[in-house]
């Protein structure tokens, strides 16, 4: 199978195929720092002592992933809720996730939402 070329990066740097030059790599850590500043803490979004027990109480009786069935570690909110608090509360509105399924997949989907 042949392998990708080198592409040129936006500094001028060769860079081999499916890598991150540094420059990108200071650059979007650097916007995801500015982006973390902006967002109000995790107890602020709602997460806080009251979820955490709510949390527990629906993985103990919804152990598994719903997606592929390993030991679910994530309460994840099928409709993100956005900062609604009803739809956050909405027990009907979450199901129980592995932390690679809710990292991975379920994060690719709701990007493609933002984007469109």
């Amino acid at each position: 199978m042949p392998m990708k070329p080198p592409r040129i990066c936006g500094c001028g740097f060769a860079i081999a195929a499916n890598t991150e030059c540094p420059c990108e790599a200071r650059k979007s850590k650097e916007r995801k720092a500015r982006a973390d500043r902006k967002r109000p803490s995790s107890s602020k979004r709602g997460y806080d002592s009251t979820w955490q027990k709510d949390r527990a109480i629906y993985l103990k009786s919804n152990p598994t992933c719903r997606r592929c069935g390993e030991p679910a570690t994530v309460v994840d909110h099928i409709i993100p809720h956005k900062g609604n608090q009803k739809l956050f509360k909405d027990r009907s509105n979450w199901q129980p996730l592995c932390t690679n399924c809710h990292s991975s997949a379920k994060q690719k989907a709701e990007r493609k939402l933002v984007t469109r």
